[in-house]
């Protein structure tokens, strides 16, 4: 059947197909990586935003197509994690814009508003790339732009907007030599293709793809003002749940669930043959992760802080505070009691949890940034991939918002020493980025795959050092891969030496750290903090 016009309905499942389509193959996505670091994978991150729009469509009617992409633009840009989160929410956004007026949508209204989707997220870019998710998005849609001309009928356009897109991405490779390097073609590029041929299937079949986990979609739910436990009877904050993607049959959920009990208590772990569901409180959730990742590829990643959230809900029951708003407030991100206790003892107002495996929505940001009493509130991401959703709380708050490009903690951390309470934001806002950028991180870490090093091939879980986005150093035990990464990182013009040791490196391991610092830089001052971070062994900074 010839489909030449689509109405809001069949918009809508248009879009919770090829929102599925993606959240199959999440995991595909994620192996898609070059890089071999634990982080917030493209497949994670562009999963999670169009879950958040898929969840706020679902079970909902509308009259028009121009609220649906309005729904879609607003919801994804709340739930955005990562740059390709935020790319795709821009991509959506731009779309909206053109479909506002339309109570249907033909294959040029379709076509144009592809086109203005991509000329959005390219805006949203500073430095856009090619060989990415941006230039398969504007080839597929130059693709449409063509086949409009001779053809108005939608199967037909979405079908040369697949092809199109299908072949810029077989030609990343051949544009990003990592790429072709690793032998693998773009993951933001490839998700952008299974959103569209999910798209195609419905227009093709007229039913929506199902979701491979079953998972139903949540529909949207008033704040309940029933009782809820006083702040100080949450012993454990975080409440974690997760599934784990079992790597073998032999994976044992009895020694995983023996070794995050003594981390927090309301513990859930269902073995079900190629799957562990895990239920747990607890105040290191990334102690329970690392632990889980042992055992295989995790999904549906859910963690709430009680205590927030508690806060939260007395908050919006409250009225609005009656002290005088501060001039400026601070919210960072980070993860690790350490690091928390570090940025809070710095002036940090609230601590959105997040990192690496971790991105925080632009909605998680939105919210912390609400429960700050400030006229000027400066952002911290802290993390280059969370940077762009930061940058998006701008739009959706009538406060000042200043985000402070920061990759790293110690940045934020560098940053925020320079603040100077009776300078302006713009003066402060110059000052904190100068500081950050004087700032040289590195982190101790292990592979989660197999990478090359040099001449030779290294295993999984081998122990690395990272500088400047670069594997430096490789071994077998953290303190010998640090000091690899410092001899990397310290030179004559080096003046101060800060080490963060993670939950998993023993005190008295990081003080012989320390003392080898000392006696090997002397004329650096040398500090170890005690950052209690998951994943990372060691983060060094040196300025």
């Amino acid at each position: 059947m010839l489909i030449y016009t689509i109405d809001a309905a069949s918009l809508s499942n248009a879009f919770l197909s090829a929102a599925n389509k993606l959240i199959n193959n999440k995991n595909i996505l994620n192996d898609l990586n070059v890089f071999p670091v634990p982080d917030g994978d493209t497949g994670s991150n562009m999963s999670m935003t169009v879950s958040a729009a898929a969840a706020e469509l679902s079970g909902r009617s509308f009259a028009t197509v121009g609220e649906v992409m309005n729904v879609v633009a607003g919801a994804s840009l709340r739930g955005a994690r990562g740059n390709s989160g935020v790319i795709l929410s821009q991509l959506f956004r731009g779309m909206a814009k053109r479909l506002k007026e339309c109570e249907l949508a033909d294959a040029t209204d379709i076509a144009e508003a592809f086109t203005e989707g991509v000329a959005t997220a390219y805006r949203a870019v500073m430095k856009p790339v090619e060989g990415t998710m941006l230039s398969v998005s504007r080839d597929g849609a130059a693709g449409g732009t063509e086949c409009i001309a001779d053809n108005n009928e939608l199967v037909a356009l979405l079908t040369a907007v697949v092809s199109a897109a299908q072949k810029s991405l077989d030609m990343t490779p051949e544009i990003l030599p990592q790429l072709k390097a690793a032998g693998v073609v773009d993951s933001g590029g490839q998700g952008i293709l299974y959103l569209l041929e999910g798209a195609l299937s419905y227009l093709e079949t007229g039913k929506v793809i199902e979701r491979a986990d079953g998972e139903i979609l949540p529909k949207a739910s008033p704040k309940s003002s029933a009782a809820q436990p006083a702040d100080a009877d949450i012993k454990f904050a975080y409440c974690t749940e997760f599934i784990i993607e079992k790597n073998s049959p032999a994976a044992s959920s009895k020694l995983f669930a023996s070794n995050i009990q003594k981390k927090g208590d309301s513990m859930v772990v269902v073995d079900d043959d190629e799957i562990i569901k895990v239920h747990i409180h607890t105040n290191n959730p990334g102690y329970v992760i690392e632990e889980a990742l042992k055992l295989g590829a995790l999904i549906n990643i859910k963690i709430d802080n009680m205590k927030y959230q508690h806060n939260s809900i007395v908050s919006d029951a409250a009225p609005a505070p009656s002290e005088p708003a501060a001039p400026y407030g601070f919210a960072a991100v980070a993860a690790g009691e350490g690091m928390e206790s570090l940025l809070r003892d710095i002036g940090v107002d609230r601590i959105i949890l997040g990192g690496q495996t971790m991105n925080p929505s632009t909605e998680d940001i939105l919210e912390a940034v609400n429960q700050i009493n400030a006229e000027t509130v400066f952002i911290f991401p802290n993390n280059k991939n969370i940077i762009m959703a930061a940058e998006q709380v701008c739009d959706l708050t009538d406060k000042k918002i200043v985000v402070i490009p920061t990759r790293s903690i110690p940045e934020g951390i560098s940053a925020m020493l320079v603040f100077d309470p009776d300078s302006s934001a713009e003066d402060n806002a110059e000052a904190m980025k100068e500081a950050a950028s004087m700032v040289k991180t590195g982190n101790v870490t292990y592979s989660v795959r197999e990478f090359q090093f040099g001449d030779e091939t290294m295993p999984e879980g081998k122990i690395i050092g990272l500088a400047d986005k670069r594997i430096v150093a490789a071994g077998d035990e953290p303190a010998e891969v640090a000091k690899a990464l410092l001899s990397e990182m310290v030179d004559e013009d080096s003046a101060i030496i800060n080490v963060f040791y993670g939950e998993d490196v023993a005190e008295e391991d990081a003080d012989a750290l320390r003392a080898y610092c000392e006696e090997t830089y002397a004329d650096c001052d040398v500090v170890i903090h005690s950052g209690k971070q998951p994943l990372y062994y060691y983060i060094i900074s040196v300025e």
